[in-house]
């Protein structure tokens, strides 16, 4: 079985909308399970396209709770009831920050039924203070946590894949030591860049904070996504390279990266 990762960037845009960029959302996937980062509005029809189904995923994890990262969870779970042959047979797990569960709630008291999984979802939350981790000794994979200077509930992942390898999400976030140390020597990290070094807004990363990120934690190479259409004018990659000099791609949808060899490759 291949213990290595794949991932695809399902959403590489923010709250704007755009016929290029849908909003947050990263697929990984590892032996036979599937994680999705985020869900914001456009995540399910760029699901379909690269290959995967709703009821297919395994574990949703958000990275915190603005619409662009979480606007089509309820759509989400109510495609997951549908009564049809590929309705779901298997456990989803749903988590994120301190919070979620009555985020969840407030979700669930507006379609009352609709989004209710029954014995075929869990709700919880992570703190990421504590260290501990989600993993699957079967499939040989483990996922761990930090927290992210954006909203209180904010999250970054890595996921750790049975042979090895490693990927970071970020989600939204400032410059932090946390996510450095998160990050440390992955694979690939993907990493919010949500505008061009003139235009810095906090709790947001540029391309030269999150180069010094990619640089500091030694990482593979480094995949920068979320961009607001400010950054479709700016040279991204040259202010990147100011302060990292790895591999360094410009997310779009669908782009993919499998790790199931000895390194990434696009």
């Amino acid at each position: 079985m291949n213990k290595g990762l794949r991932v695809t960037i399902l959403g590489s845009g923010t709250c704007v909308p755009s016929l290029e960029r849908s909003s947050c959302s990263v697929l990984m996937e590892t032996g036979k399970v599937s994680m999705l980062f985020d869900i914001g509005p456009g995540t399910m029809h760029r699901l379909l396209e690269a290959g995967s189904r709703v009821t297919g995923i395994d574990f949703l994890f958000i990275s915190h709770f603005h619409p662009d990262h979480t606007g089509e969870l309820a759509s989400f779970l109510f495609a997951n009831k549908s009564p049809n042959p590929q309705a779901r047979k298997k456990k989803l797990t749903i988590a994120g920050g301190p919070g979620f569960a009555d985020f969840y709630e407030n979700l669930a008291r507006t379609w009352p039924h609709w989004l209710d999984l029954g014995q075929n979802s869990v709700i919880t939350e992570i703190d990421p203070e504590t260290g501990k981790q989600v993993s699957d000794n079967d499939e040989g994979f483990n996922i761990s946590f930090a927290p992210a200077p954006h909203q209180p509930e904010s999250i970054a992942f890595r996921v750790q894949a049975g042979n090895g390898q490693s990927v970071v999400y970020t989600g939204d976030t400032d410059f932090c030591r946390e996510i450095v140390e998160l990050a440390k020597n992955a694979d690939i990290l993907i990493c919010e860049c949500a505008l061009p070094d003139n235009i810095k807004v906090e709790g947001h990363m540029t391309p030269a904070l999150a180069g010094k990120t990619a640089t500091e934690a030694r990482a593979g190479c480094l995949v920068l996504t979320h961009f607001y259409p400010e950054c479709e004018k700016a040279d991204i990659e040259g202010q990147c390279r100011k302060t990292y000099s790895g591999p360094i791609y410009l997310a779009r949808d669908l782009m993919s990266f499998d790790l199931s060899g000895n390194k990434a490759g696009i």
